[in-house]
């Protein structure tokens, strides 16, 4: 067994999509233009699939407003400083600055354009 996705609804699912294709390398493995407007997205491994929708019988949480330690979707990458920058430069906003663990990973946080908050990380170690 294993996960499958992981689905947020947001405020524009197309958007959404079409920031995180371009802006973090994942891949729209299927897209729908009629409400709710689902995406699925595949990262550059094609292992791991998020889903945006915006599906008016929920309510859109309020990302914006939640600490980055409540939730975040966290990406592996090569050069935190470059992918942050890029995210910044789409419309993102970087919070906070790149740390390191004691472990030796590096951090850093950016909200995308709608407040949901994006983890980079390259680990010293890695987890798989």
């Amino acid at each position: 067994m294993r996960i499958e996705h992981i689905a947020f609804n947001v405020e524009n699912a197309v958007e959404s999509a079409k920031w995180y294709a371009e802006n973090l390398d994942m891949t729209i493995v299927r897209g729908s233009d009629e409400s709710p407007y689902i995406h699925f997205l595949a990262d550059g491994e094609r292992r791991t699939v998020l889903e945006f929708y915006s599906n008016p019988a929920a309510i859109v949480p309020d990302y914006a407003a939640m600490n980055p330690l409540i939730l975040h979707i966290a990406f592996l990458v090569d050069d935190i400083e470059a992918t942050r920058a890029k995210m910044v430069a789409a419309g993102g906003t970087a919070v906070g600055d790149t740390t390191t663990n004691p472990n030796g990973d590096q951090l850093a946080i950016v909200r995308d354009p709608w407040g949901l908050s994006v983890q980079l990380v390259t680990r010293a170690e890695p987890l798989l």
